[in-house]
């Protein structure tokens, strides 16, 4: 699958004065749903809700009565030890209430199944803690493993398909089992959202600012017709934002990923901004949205499980956050699809087993659906990482490991703008 290629003379274009900020087909080919909300809704989504659960107990705790005699409480729950990965996917169905957006893709002779167009694995690393996640684009071509159904029955499995075929075979586990076989990562947590989850999500925290650059966006197909410059986007416009491929300057799935990890960054900065974490109402609202909204796996459902990876989360620093895309080559029997570049993904998994600072080398001019964007010159927000106390002993500098240049992504104290195509009809 290849992809637009930027002369070298013409360098890094910008747009507004946005940067590095300081740390805290067929038509139904063309409609798939790229809810990737849920990789940073679920963790920072549970993170407030242990927060605000927390702070509800404290409340109640003001007044409580000390019983004589009784033994001690056990000790608090500490952060998840050794670190976890937990699988996001976000599927296409069909909801009622939101069929109408879609069209042909929902209603008419084109409607397919439920496919996991969206699929992330949340690394959060041992301490020092970060995390890192990796999203394989919905072209991958890969072994399908065989799955159990619901009722019991079971699939034969495939040598070579498309990964998002691993819901219909099996929901939720095939694909956390094809994504287990594909990276050599245990995967013991998971989590869907479908598309009408990602707006009640986005809704809840008031929108999620995204910089539109290169003069626009037009995608008949999504329904965006947008100028250059900053844009809040929520509900239906979210989705309309994440689903967009044909609006940006390359057109391919591999830039309209690049496109979302912008949207992550900057919902990923608005999570802790004073706007939502200092705001009880925004708090519980976002709280129970996420419950409502994201369908887990068991292990996901016990409160000390997410107790615990919400305290394993809530400081890492921004540039500790990173959105990396799985490394690929264009498949030799197809052009229009990908397969695993399994040398550069050995490099990527070796880096997060050592748990080291990972740097990204891939020019993000270059994924055709990002553009870089100036520092901004104004007041940054506070870095929710502790300063050190005077006199404390100096922590040693990382040398951070420079993943192969094939492997786009960014931080999330980095802002991106959408590398629009205004020319594009869809």
């Amino acid at each position: 699958m290849s992809q637009t290629r930027r002369p070298a003379h013409q360098g890094r274009r910008t747009v507004a004065r946005h940067g590095e900020l300081s740390s805290p087909g067929p038509l139904a080919f063309l409609l798939k749903l790229v809810g990737v909300i849920a990789a940073v809704a679920l963790v920072s989504g549970f993170g407030v809700a242990a927060y605000a659960l927390s702070d509800l107990t404290s409340s109640f705790a003001d007044d409580a009565v000390e019983l004589e005699g009784q033994g001690a409480l056990p000790p608090d729950i500490g952060a998840i030890e050794g670190g976890v990965d937990v699988l996001l996917v976000g599927t296409d169905e069909c909801e009622p209430e939101y069929a109408y957006i879609f069209g042909d893709r929902c209603t008419g002779p084109e409607a397919e199944g439920q496919l996991n167009d969206v699929n992330m694995l949340v690394h959060i690393s041992d301490n020092p803690r970060r995390v890192t996640v990796v999203s394989f684009p919905r072209d991958l071509m890969i072994p399908i493993p065989s799955c159990t159904r619901e009722d019991g029955s079971t699939t034969g499995g495939s040598s070579y398909a498309q990964i998002n075929q691993a819901w219909g075979d099996g929901g939720l586990s095939c694909v956390a089992k094809t994504i287990k076989e594909l990276s050599g990562q245990n995967v013991p947590l998971a989590a869907k959202v479908s598309f009408g989850n990602v707006i009640n999500i986005t809704d809840a925290i008031g929108g999620v600012e995204v910089c539109i650059g290169n003069g626009g966006i037009r995608d008949i197909y999504t329904g965006i017709d947008w100028a250059a410059g900053p844009r809040t986007v929520q509900g239906v416009e979210a989705l309309q934002f994440l689903r967009t491929r044909h609006g940006l300057e390359n057109g391919s799935d591999l830039a309209r990923i690049s496109n979302q990890q912008q949207y992550m960054s900057s919902l990923a900065r608005k999570l802790v901004s004073e706007e939502v974490i200092s705001n009880p109402a925004t708090l519980y609202k976002l709280a129970t949205t996420a419950v409502d909204n994201i369908t887990p796996s068991a292990g996901l459902t016990n409160p000390m499980t997410l107790a615990q990876i919400a305290l394993a989360v809530k400081d890492v620093p921004f540039q500790d956050i990173v959105f990396l895309q799985y490394p690929v080559l264009e498949d030799p029997n197809d052009p229009n699809r990908v397969v695993p570049d399994y040398d550069a993904a050995g490099q990527m998994w070796a880096a997060l087993a050592a748990n080291e600072p990972i740097e990204v080398t891939h020019d993000q001019d270059l994924t055709g659906g990002v553009i870089v964007a100036d520092p901004e010159p104004s007041e940054a927000p506070v870095d929710p990482t502790p300063t050190a106390e005077p006199g404390a002993t100096p922590v040693p500098t990382e040398t951070a490991v420079a993943l192969p240049d094939n492997i786009p992504g960014q931080n999330a104290a980095q802002q991106t703008c959408s590398a629009g195509n205004v020319r594009a009809a869809g």
